[in-house]
């Protein structure tokens, strides 16, 4: 029964890697030469075009350009549709992630510095809870990393655990502690007034919590560094434990 059980779950955890991989390379496909239609579009909209004609089929481009990112945006949603902790594959996870934020970090002309296995590194999670971590972690980096600067992303295995942690030189002074960085309503200047509540840090930490896990951050200088550390699927009665 055992071994039977183990070769289930393993070929359950199989599958959702091959279709978390698949629907990371499809969607990231896509969506490069979708930018540049939405653009380009964009682009001759301004032209003021006087044919009607042209001008009618321009709106429909446009309509069905938006419509089709849409469709791919609910395509990775689906992705993350698992509820409750089950077995996820860490490096398949931040790396779909990167995936999403890849224009953003273009944007903020930070160049991305991704160290992963080369094999799966299994964490017992939920996928929404994990990929909102991720998602307000990255959404920092995008906000507050140094522009032309590099951020790093590490995916890491111990024996009960692994960890995915994120390092960027911060652009203002981080004139705070780790600690108090993770309070609500906390940024790392607390005179800065670009946007942002303050709350992404403090509800990564909260998620982090409720999946067993924890968000550790330490600073040095202007060197702003995130750990989120996970459980592994084995052993579930000390997975719930720091260590």
């Amino acid at each position: 029964i055992a071994t039977g059980l183990s070769k289930a779950v393993n070929e359950q955890v199989k599958s959702e890697r091959m279709k978390a991989d698949l629907i990371t390379n499809v969607s990231h496909d896509l969506k490069t030469p979708l930018t540049s239609i939405i653009n380009y579009v964009d682009l001759l909209k301004r032209e003021k075009i006087e044919n009607p004609r042209a001008a009618e089929y321009l709106e429909v481009l446009d309509q069905k350009a938006n419509r089709l990112k849409t469709l791919t945006e609910d395509l990775v949603e689906a992705s993350k549709a698992s509820s409750g902790n089950v077995s996820i594959d860490y490096a398949a996870m931040v790396q779909q992630a990167l995936g999403e934020f890849e224009e953003k970090m273009k944007a903020a002309k930070l160049d991305v510095i991704l160290n992963v296995p080369g094999r799966p590194v299994l964490i017992l999670a939920d996928g929404r809870r994990l990929w909102r971590v991720l998602e307000n972690l990255m959404n920092n980096c995008c906000k507050y990393a140094l522009r032309g600067s590099r951020v790093y992303v590490d995916v890491r295995e111990e024996e009960d655990s692994a960890s995915c942690t994120i390092k960027n030189i911060s652009e203002a002074p981080l004139n705070i502690s780790a600690e108090e960085l993770t309070e609500r309503f906390v940024r790392g200047d607390v005179s800065r007034t670009t946007e942002g509540s303050g709350l992404g840090l403090s509800i990564a930490k909260s998620l982090s919590s409720l999946m067993k896990g924890r968000l550790e951050i330490s600073i040095d200088g202007d060197l702003y560094k995130a750990a989120v550390i996970l459980p592994k699927p084995h052993r579930n009665e000390e997975a719930g434990r720091p260590g």
